[in-house]
């Protein structure tokens, strides 16, 4: 599956979720729920494979404060498009969790909102249907003035 991240069209993504009920190997790279992570951190880092989490809307980012090293890619997932809360979480992770790592929208987002995504601090998405690439890489420029600060 292809991603965008920093705007640009990448070939392939290779992390994959690893539910909280199923068997993790050594290699590969992974997210976790919070849960999982707080659980098994220390076995998910000796890992050979990078580790990551998975965000539900209703996960508290502040829980991860101090707790995110190692941690390569946060994935917001969007279960549904009216939910908000994956806006604010993207904008706690950069602006008082200090995460510079990738911040990826995974879900049901729709691509008019891929521009105010990246205001807060996502830089990487994952589309379910590749067709929509052009139409998301054409959002991702939509405004040329700005009224308000932003993540980036």
């Amino acid at each position: 599956m292809q991603i965008i991240k920093n705007k640009q069209l990448l070939a392939g993504d290779n992390w994959s979720f690893a539910a909280d009920d199923s068997e993790i190997g050594d290699s590969g790279d992974i997210t976790v729920s919070i849960e999982r992570w707080k659980a098994a951190k220390h076995a998910l880092l000796q890992r050979a494979g990078k580790t990551g989490l998975r965000l539900r809307p209703a996960d508290d980012v502040a829980v991860l404060d101090g707790d995110l090293d190692g941690v390569e890619l946060i994935e917001l997932d969007f279960s549904g498009f009216g939910d908000g809360r994956p806006f604010s979480q993207a904008r706690l992770l950069r602006s008082r969790l200090a995460y510079q790592g990738e911040i990826r929208a995974v879900g049901n987002y729709l691509p008019d909102q891929v521009y105010y995504l990246i205001r807060v601090g996502v830089n990487a998405f994952r589309l379910e249907n590749e067709a929509q690439i052009p139409l998301v890489l054409s959002c991702m420029d939509d405004f040329s003035v700005n009224y308000q600060a932003s993540s980036i």
